[in-house]
Formats: structure tokens, C-alpha cells, sequence
């Protein structure tokens, strides 16, 4: 496992739940309130329009400390030097994205069922993003969310860290962190918030609480 993967608070970036808003300030307020991984999640967007992004926020997550991750795109990681990819199901197969990226590379796993977790541990992935954990308006065509006993059953069976990740906010983050979950992957609830610093800072708190370092 890569020593600088840290899930605590996993920001999975929303140019719409940014309301208009600089994505690259969302980002940074993030960053100061706490956010310790950024993943740039850019669904519509061209390749170009991809590449841009990527360019403008990696230095930011670079002067933070904070890993940058590409979501689906592993061409995109390679042409910004990212510090890895979050594959769902549809993406490139895991040992393809490994033998491009490299030993070092982050690399994070979409798993929505337990069939899919026992998929997943076939590989030497470094995390998986379990999910839905609750309904989500962020991504309409997810699955059925898990329900708690299965999901805190997963987070036991995974063997490796596991970041909660669909519909997470401040009033159910502790649900999953209870389950065993060892991260939050948060979006709306930090993009779309008045106060994106105070929002993750809220957050941290209360992963602090639950998961002392």
C-alpha cells in the first residue's frame, strides 16, 4: 500500500454540485478545512476539458499533501501525473491500470455487492470505494444502497481499507464509520456547501471522534 494513502475525508468533485462556483476554489477551501484526498470526477466532460481540470487542481492537492486521483481516466492520470485512479466496473480492468501506473500508484475499486468484493480481493488494489451507502442525487444510476449489517459484514471481510462513499453527510457519516468503514468519500456535502472550508472541517471532526489517530 502506498505509506501517503490517507481516506480520512476523500473528496470526489462535483462541477455541478459546485453551484456555479470555482471547482478549483472548492477544492482548496476543502483542502484547508481537512479534505486528505481529492479525486477529480469529471463524468461530461472531453478529454481536453478532462486534462485542463486535472492540470489546474494537481498543483493545489500537491502544496496540501493531499493525493490526487483521477477518476475512470487512467490516459488522464498518466498525462497530469497523478497519484493514481478510482476504477468502477465499466473502466479499464484492474491489471491493465496497474501494469500502466505502476507499483506506487494508488488505485481504488468501485464495489457495490459482496459478489463484487469478492472480485475485488482478487487484486492487489489499494482501497475500496463501498458503496452506495444511502441513496445519492450525485449519481442517479447507482444501485440500491447497502444495507448496514451487510455493509459493516463487508468492511470486516474487505482486508483492506474501505472509504464509505454515496449520499454521506454529516447527519449518517457516523453510521458508516461505526460499521468499519476506515474513510469518508464525500461530494455534495462538501461541493454544494456554503462554507466548502467549514463543511469539511465539520467532517474531519467527526471522523476524529470516532477514528482517533
Amino acid at each position: 500500500m502506498p505509506a501517503r494513502l490517507d481516506l480520512r475525508l476523500y473528496l470526489v468533485t462535483d462541477p455541478v454540485g459546485c453551484m456555479g462556483r470555482d471547482l478549483a476554489w472548492v477544492v482548496a477551501e476543502a483542502l484547508a478545512g481537512g479534505v486528505t484526498m481529492v479525486q477529480l470526477r469529471e463524468k461530461q466532460a472531453t478529454t481536453r476539458e478532462f486534462l485542463e481540470r486535472a492540470w489546474r487542481i494537481k498543483p493545489i492537492c500537491d502544496a496540501a499533501g493531499a493525493p490526487f486521483i483521477i477518476n475512470d481516466r487512467v490516459d488522464v492520470a498518466l498525462a497530469v501525473g497523478a497519484a493514481g485512479v478510482h476504477l468502477g466496473r465499466q473502466d479499464m480492468p484492474y491489471a491493465d491500470a496497474r501494469r500502466l501506473l505502476g507499483p506506487r500508484a494508488i488505485i481504488g475499486l468501485t464495489v457495490h455487492n459482496m459478489a463484487e468484493l469478492e472480485e475485488a480481493k482478487a487484486t492487489d488494489a489499494d482501497y475500496f470505494g463501498l458503496g452506495p451507502a444511502f441513496p445519492t442525487r450525485t449519481k442517479p444510476d447507482a444501485p440500491a444502497p447497502w444495507g448496514m449489517d451487510e455493509y459493516a459484514r463487508a468492511c470486516v471481510l474487505a482486508g483492506r481499507p474501505v472509504v464509505a462513499i454515496g449520499g454521506i453527510g454529516p447527519h449518517n457519516a457516523r453510521t458508516v464509520l461505526a460499521a468499519g468503514a476506515h474513510g469518508l468519500a464525500v461530494s455534495s456535502a462538501i461541493c454544494s456547501a456554503d462554507s466548502p472550508k467549514w463543511a469539511a472541517m465539520e467532517l474531519a471532526a467527526l471522523h476524529a471522534r470516532l477514528w482517533p489517530s
